[in-house]
């Protein structure tokens, strides 16, 4: 009888340990998000996670990655959360990258992308997503490709996965174009068309300062006239292409698409003209949209484009320039493995997603297709509509020659006279950064 109960508790302590051992690949349709599937934890080894994100303080996304976390350790009862996120400030960053420089880095750690990481990412202690992948091949399914080449490393590596960022634009007052009889830009064409119409009603067909904040402009001018490769590359010497694309500032004036006063007002004026009805179009951010009252007749579209341009149709200047990346430390622990490729799953997965997406409502740049929502604007609409198309997300020309930028910023109004060469400001500026760059 003895023989019998002990084969009986061996045969059922054999089952536990095999049900544990498939745990890892086995898909999951919990609300968590997760592919790994978190019914089959019995058995496994407790398992303390540490880690960090960016979301502190007064964040909107705060609230929501506290209550993944907290979900996430309902779901896998074996694993223990122990965060230590703040507000990412100067002295954050310092203290980071101390830590990291002792061995004291987290299991999962969200963090910049960009050159902004580029001290922590010379201690080699992240994993890859290519390393990752060959162990869990549903890694990061969810994200959209051009996000993931968002992130992707200064030295060409993909390692962190995203979940929003920001995205810039053409607002459109749409009852001016519909009381004018002139269709939304798509091509070079029609904005021609829209710029010569509105010019002959006494509507100004964009506004812009171009003494202040013509950046917007600077960016899509380059982007498409160069297309994606060059504008993200930094040359020794000003390309036929970006000179052509800083001298479309002197016809876009000639054609009277800014203000009569464009050289003398700032930003805050002509934000105004458009809100007020007085200008038809705006090249902008998605932090623009916080402050415009009539969202019906408002809407976002992709920058019309310019004649011969080179950059795919939809693409967009943007900025998804942090992740969540997984350390070595981690990767390295039969047990904390799986735990820390659970978690980031859990934020980063199309629900964990829409949720950061909806907290800094609805009209950020998500790194998945999020769904609309009930009661989004027709504003906040097209504007989904807009970034879930783009086949591309390219990061501004300041996020690569840094301070050397000014001097572009400077010089764009006597581009737009004929008091200056595009080429020679382009010059200017490309010998300054290399300046700053030996200095470094």
């Amino acid at each position: 009888m003895k023989k019998k109960v002990l084969s009986a508790l061996l045969t059922a302590v054999m089952a536990v340990l095999a049900l544990a051992g498939c745990g890892g690949k086995a898909e999951s349709n919990q609300a968590g998000g997760s592919s790994l599937d978190n019914s089959l934890d019995v058995g496994k080894n407790p398992v303390t996670l540490k880690t960090v994100s960016m979301f502190g303080g007064t964040d909107a996304n705060t609230e929501v990655y506290q209550a993944i976390n907290k979900e996430f350790m309902e779901q896998n009862d074996y694993i223990t959360i122990e965060d230590n996120s703040q507000a990412s400030d100067e002295d954050w960053k310092v203290s980071m990258a101390a830590d990291f420089s002792v061995g004291n880095e987290p299991d999962v750690f969200q963090f910049f992308t960009d050159a902004t990481a580029g001290t922590i990412l010379a201690t080699d202690k992240f994993v890859t997503l290519e390393e990752i992948r060959a162990e869990y091949p549903d890694y990061a399914s969810d994200t959209l490709e051009a996000a993931l080449d968002a992130v992707t490393n200064p030295d060409g590596v993909r390692r962190a996965v995203p979940t929003t960022g920001y995205w810039e634009g053409l607002y459109c007052n749409k009852d001016l174009f519909e009381q004018c009889g002139v269709a939304l830009p798509t091509d070079w064409d029609s904005l021609v068309t829209a710029i010569k119409v509105f010019r002959e009603n006494d509507i100004i067909p964009i506004a812009c300062s171009l003494n202040n904040v013509p950046h917007y402009w600077i960016e899509f001018l380059l982007l498409y006239t160069a297309g994606e490769d060059s504008y993200t590359s930094v040359p020794e010497s000003a390309p036929e292409d970006w000179v052509r694309g800083l001298e479309t500032f002197r016809t876009l004036r000639e054609l009277g698409a800014f203000p009569e006063d464009t050289d003398t007002v700032d930003d805050a004026y002509t934000g105004q003209l458009f809100k007020d009805k007085k200008a038809a179009m705006q090249l902008d951010g998605s932090w623009y949209a916080g402050g415009i009252e009539d969202t019906k007749n408002t809407v976002v579209i992709a920058f019309p484009g310019v004649k011969d341009g080179k950059a795919k149709a939809g693409a967009m200047v943007g900025g998804i320039s942090s992740g969540f990346y997984i350390t070595k430390k981690a990767w390295e622990d039969p047990d904390k493995r799986e735990a820390a490729v659970k978690f980031v799953e859990a934020h980063t997965c199309k629900e964990g997603v829409q949720r950061y997406w909806e907290a800094t409502g609805a009209i950020s740049k998500a790194a998945v297709e999020v769904d609309p929502i009930d009661g989004m604007s027709d504003m906040a609409l097209s504007a989904l509509e807009y970034t879930n198309a783009a086949p591309s997300v390219n990061a501004p020309t300041d996020a690569r020659i840094g301070e050397a930028y000014k001097t572009l910023v400077a010089g764009i109004v006597k581009v737009s006279t004929g008091d200056l060469s595009a080429e020679d400001l382009l010059n200017e500026v490309l010998a300054i950064y290399k300046m700053r760059l030996e200095e470094d």
